[in-house]
């Protein structure tokens, strides 16, 4: 928890002004010690602002070993090109991931949370965020790097994207729990004055979780390219211990699959 702490205390901006950025220059304001729960901030959308190393095609959807030689090749390929790296803000939420051009504002990608595969905060580049991802056009696996202006920025954008897939997840998973009761409901049909129709009336908590899984769904549906994740076992919150390596979070295969199949 001390790793996880210190990463949230190394960042950006606080929760109340969602609009803000923050890792490029300025004056960064703390965020508190319970970022990762500051849901508020989240659902709007968090902003980094880095700088876009490249891409690399990879053959596997996840993995510590291969993401980290993906990365290698990426760093490697943008040394060599000698040209001057991208300046793009990066806005997290449970949807998924937006890349815009620093300068123009203009969209570079829109990422569907349902197609995020992993993320990591690189162990040998240490100041890396990447991450792996479906392209919406084909079946290739892409994995996207970014230079970020410390350690602690890498893990930090890592850990909320992790963040965000978990309360995409709640959504969706809050979403099919409803759907499951209107469903039994109708094919036991009852009283309509009685507890059946009372049982199967959504609750207001719930009808908001369905309305974002919507718009997830639409995003998903929309021309998107790539995506991201972390290492960690969603079930659970991200494990603030991985920070000590190399600040990976795992998706959990089957909920990996559940999101593919409600993005189709």
């Amino acid at each position: 928890m001390d790793a996880l702490k210190s990463a949230g205390r190394a960042l950006i901006r606080s929760p109340s002004l969602a609009k803000q950025s923050w890792g490029g220059g300025g004056r960064h304001r703390k965020l508190p010690e319970n970022w990762t729960d500051t849901r508020e901030t989240l659902l709007e959308g968090m902003l980094f602002s880095l700088k876009y190393l490249g891409m690399t095609l990879v053959e596997q959807p996840k993995g510590e070993e291969l993401s980290a030689a993906a990365v290698k090749r990426i760093v490697a390929t943008a040394k060599a090109s000698g040209k001057k790296l991208q300046k793009v803000t990066l806005k997290v939420s449970p949807r998924g991931i937006i890349l815009t051009d620093n300068i123009t504002n203009q969209l570079i990608e829109n990422v569907s949370i349902y197609r995020i595969s992993y993320c990591t905060a690189d162990k040998m580049h240490d100041k890396v965020f990447a991450y792996i991802a479906q392209s919406q056009h084909n079946e290739n696996l892409e994995c996207h790097a970014f230079l970020c202006t410390k350690r602690k920025l890498a893990q930090a954008v890592t850990l909320t994207v992790a963040q965000a897939f978990k309360v995409a997840f709640e959504f969706w998973q809050a979403s099919k729990e409803e759907k499951e009761k209107r469903d039994k409901a109708s094919q036991e049909g009852g009283d309509i004055l009685g507890g059946g129709l009372r049982d199967s009336t959504p609750s207001l908590k719930s009808l908001v979780a369905t309305g974002n899984l919507l718009d997830l769904e639409e995003t998903a549906k929309a021309p998107l390219s790539t995506v991201s994740s972390n290492t960690t076992n969603m079930d659970e919150a991200p494990r603030p211990q991985a920070l000590n390596n190399s600040s990976v979070v795992w998706l959990d295969d089957g909920l990996d699959e559940a999101f593919s199949r409600s993005g189709r």
